[in-house]
């Protein structure tokens, strides 16, 4: 018996031992696949915010927007000081004004004279002078203003006529010329403010060095950037008119040119009428 109880104790104990030891394996193992689970969740979640970083796009700095024309020039005129920049802005837009005043002037005073001296050849054929007048006044242009004094001076003889359209010829010139000494004045008066400024500029950029007993680029760079950008604008103004007042002034030529062809014409059919009438 007590061999019998022997050996079912040594089975127990050997039962319980395997049993213990197999438990100990199981926790170990599911305590190893737990911890390569966490391991591999891991390395998932950093391989995740990898590739989303790397597939994230990537933003650019966005580029400042480049500045407009009339921006750059409100730019300069403040960096260039109003008190030397305003009278050469003030010599553009007076200069401007007057120019294109003349510019319509000169295009209205354009009259189509072969058709104007065919009417008062018409017109003195049918009416006679008093008709040829009516048609000179209803006219707009010197052309017109020339024929209507020659007209007014033909009971006077024909010499009388082309005096008075010689003289009244000189008084539409200088009126077409009226406002062009003006815009020359300008013209010249632009750069030389603009000089003045360059100047003054100067005079301040040598001013800094003596105070500071030292030449460094900081100290003449504004005075010099001053001078620089009222030389620019004052040459600027200046080649600006310059244009306009060609302009006018070849126009004007053009329409001295047609009122002395047209005189010539006019003479010419006073003359043939003239001639007429005596026969």
């Amino acid at each position: 018996m007590k061999k019998l109880f022997s050996l079912l104790f040594l089975l127990c104990a050997l039962t319980f031992g395997l049993t213990s030891v197999s438990t100990a394996q199981d926790e170990t193992a599911t305590e190893d696949t737990t911890a390569m689970a966490d391991d591999s969740t891991a390395v998932s979640t950093t391989e995740t915010a990898s590739t989303m970083e790397e597939e994230a796009p990537i933003v650019e700095e966005e580029e400042a927007e480049p500045q407009t024309f009339h921006q750059i020039v409100k730019e300069k005129f403040i960096e260039g000081d109003w008190r030397f920049m305003s009278p050469v802005l003030l010599c553009l837009i007076l200069g401007l004004a007057i120019a294109l005043e003349r510019i319509i002037s000169l295009n209205l005073a354009t009259t189509n004279t072969k058709k104007l001296v065919a009417q008062v050849d018409q017109a003195i054929t049918e009416g006679g002078i008093e008709a040829a007048a009516n048609v000179t006044k209803s006219t707009k242009g010197p052309v017109a203003s020339i024929f209507t004094q020659g007209l007014m001076r033909m009971s006077e003889g024909i010499e009388m006529v082309e005096k008075s359209i010689i003289a009244y010829g000189s008084v539409e010139m200088g009126k077409l010329e009226k406002g062009l000494v003006w815009i020359s004045l300008f013209i010249s008066l632009a750069p030389m403010l603009g000089f003045m400024g360059t100047v003054i500029g100067m005079i301040g950029a040598f001013d800094a060095i003596e105070a500071a007993g030292d030449i460094s680029p900081s100290l003449v760079a504004g005075g010099i950037k001053v001078a620089l950008l009222t030389t620019v604008a004052g040459l600027i103004v200046a080649i600006i008119l310059q244009l306009f007042y060609n302009y006018c002034v070849a126009k004007v030529d053009s329409l001295v040119n047609e009122m002395e062809d047209a005189s010539i014409s006019f003479v010419d059919v006073l003359v043939k009428h003239k001639v007429a009438a005596n026969s």
